[in-house]
């Protein structure tokens, strides 16, 4: 627990310096950021809340303020705050740290300069998109010349409120106005995908005479623009920013920012093809749509989205990309454990329509969507004549042909059962059909039995109490503990993490997971007990499993059975004196101090 720590001044991956992420950790009011997730009231020394990972009625979520360390007795969810502010907000560990210091105006270094430089370049490219969004946002809101795009804005349903809302905004017919308005040196232009040097080697604006839907990610950094054309513009309807430093359209889901805290409540998100949809749905009652950024679904939008919902409905036509796209999302399924459904939207309607005119009907469509597979077999057999032996046969074919597509053997047959009900086929001539290679993974999520961890088993007793004191005061035990005091391994290797470590966080850093998640919960729990009474207890267990290897011994007549003799007797009579008020603490350090002897004469 005194011990000096070595390692590295920063943490791998993450290039940050080791002293300013604990100048973060130290200078945070834990108490004050977890309060503007849950609502959390004071228990002693402890604060406590409902868990916001997990649903539950009763308050299980508890924050040690001085340590700023948070437990949750339920789900087993542990950490500090800015494993809080990861979780909580979706960030990754340096964008998490990056948002604390900013709240504590801690300026923060780096391990390099092209690392500094890096995130300083970064830094200003957001900052020139921030000013962008706001630029374009004002002229939609009072420009004389943006009255036409306000006008079609509310002929789409969209009022001031929706406006505001998602920052919409204009940019005007000028070849240059916002440029000349934010005077942005030009390689922040170009970085940002907001101006280009034209023709003439002149930096003109990017987008002009469209309505501007700044684009964000999941932290609500702006990033990118997508402009969409006035009715009857020439040119394409929808122009995007490029990729830029900042901006991955493979990575980036507009609507995100806004909705992820609905996603994760619901354990669903709605993805769309476009702005306009997003907007829809909270019309509908349904806040957690997302939209792909001009870009087709990819690997790395799933990547994203796990980490928010576990249930992925897609709602527009997810057949049109054919048999092609079916594998790629069942890989996905698989990959990612989650599950893709389909909502079946009235044909050649979106769902900003569908939302304008009926949002009733776009909630129930949501609603009800229904597994890919199901909608891709509906969609086969709907299209089909079933009146006739030739139409059911045919049918049969097309749905069997779809089904063949997916990895799952069991998921497969049931649905061969359905066709076969459907189109009054018996189910093996159907599987005869079928003829799966015997080489192809029949193995899914959806075959798979999952059991969750079971909850670690509840530890209490002198040594749980032991570790407690000194995880809160180990002042009072510094020098009294030591590891042969431990019979349980957790508890060994929490005592062991906290003797090598100068702080409870390093030790939780340091410690095996079981042992780390024990140091999070007592971190959390209150501890009234006295230090020299907790010392004697687990001296008295330690000694009464001491003597009963030597009695062990002396029975098979293994080693000096005189030495075990005395040792024996000594044994018994310094228990005794633990259990007499004035002299337990004396004899607890000379049977401490007998143990660890033996110890090292063993080793």
């Amino acid at each position: 627990m005194d011990a000096l720590v070595a390692g590295s001044t920063t943490v791998p991956g993450v290039g940050i310096l080791v002293d300013d992420i604990a100048r973060v950790r130290a200078a945070v009011d834990f108490v004050q950021v977890a309060g503007e997730h849950i609502a959390l009231r004071k228990v002693g020394r402890r604060w406590v809340g409902l868990c916001p990972f997990h649903a539950e009625k009763t308050p299980s979520f508890s924050v040690n303020a001085e340590e700023g360390l948070y437990y949750c007795f339920g789900c087993q969810a542990s950490g500090d705050v800015i494993t809080f502010v990861r979780e909580v907000e979706h960030l990754d560990f340096a964008e998490a740290v990056e948002r604390l210091a900013g709240r504590t105006g801690i300026q923060l270094r780096y391990d390099n300069a092209a690392t500094s430089r890096d995130r300083q370049r970064r830094a200003r490219l957001v900052e020139a998109m921030a000013a962008a969004v706001q630029w374009y946002h004002e002229r939609l809101l009072h420009a004389p010349d943006a009255a036409p795009a306000r006008a079609y804005l509310r002929s789409r349903g969209y009022d001031g409120e929706v406006v505001r809302a998602y920052q919409l905004g204009w940019a005007p017919d000028d070849w240059d106005a916002l440029v000349r308005a934010l005077r942005l040196p030009d390689d922040v232009l170009r970085d940002t995908g907001l101006g280009f040097l034209n023709r003439r080697n002149r930096v003109q604006d990017a987008f002009r005479s469209r309505v501007m839907f700044p684009i964000f990610r999941a932290d609500g950094d702006p990033v990118a623009f997508g402009g969409r054309a006035m009715p009857g513009s020439d040119g394409p309807k929808y122009k995007n920013s490029p990729e830029t430093p900042i901006y991955s359209k493979s990575r980036v889901l507009y609507g995100l920012n806004w909705t992820k805290n609905d996603v994760v409540r619901a354990g669903e998100v709605v993805v769309c093809e476009g702005y306009t949809d997003v907007i829809a749905f909270p019309r509908a009652n349904l806040p957690r749509a997302v939209a792909t950024c001009g870009t087709a679904l990819a690997d790395e939008h799933f990547r994203v989205l796990k980490n928010f919902a576990r249930r992925v409905v897609l709602a527009y036509d997810a057949d049109a990309a054919g048999q092609a796209a079916a594998e790629r999302f069942y890989e996905w399924e698989r990959l990612y454990e989650i599950d893709i459904a389909v909502a079946q939207l009235p044909s050649g309607t979106d769902p900003a329509d569908l939302g304008a005119r009926d949002p009733d009907a776009l909630r129930v469509a949501i609603e009800e969507a229904r597994p890919f597979l199901a909608f891709r077999v509906e969609r086969a057999l709907a299209s089909a004549d079933l009146r006739s032996p030739e139409g059911r046969a045919r049918a049969a074919q097309s749905a069997v042909t779809v089904v063949r597509e997916h990895p799952n053997e069991l998921v497969r047959d049931q649905y061969l059962m359905q066709i076969a009900d459907r189109c009054r086929i018996e189910p093996d001539r159907l599987r005869a059909i079928l003829q799966v290679p015997a080489s192809r993974p029949s193995e899914s999520r959806a075959s798979v039995i999952r059991t969750t961890p079971s909850r670690q088993r509840e530890r209490v007793g002198p040594e749980t109490e032991a570790i407690k004191v000194a995880v809160h005061r180990p002042q009072a035990v510094v020098d009294r503990l030591h590891e042969v005091l431990f019979s349980d391994e957790v508890h060994l290797s929490a005592f062991r993490a906290l003797q090598a470590a100068t702080t409870l966080h390093d030790a939780i850093e340091a410690a095996d997971p079981e042992a780390a998640e024990l140091l999070q919960r007592l971190a959390v729990e209150e501890t009234d007990a006295d230090a020299d009474d907790v010392v004697v207890r687990l001296a008295d267990e330690a000694g009464g499993r001491a003597l009963a290897e030597l009695q062990a011994a002396v029975r098979e007549g293994s080693g000096d059975w005189t030495e075990h003799s005395h040792s024996i007797e000594w044994l018994k009579l310094t228990r005794e004196e633990l259990r007499e008020p004035t002299t337990a603490v004396d004899a607890s350090v000379r049977l401490v101090r007998w143990l660890v002897d033996r110890f090292e004469v063993e080793e």
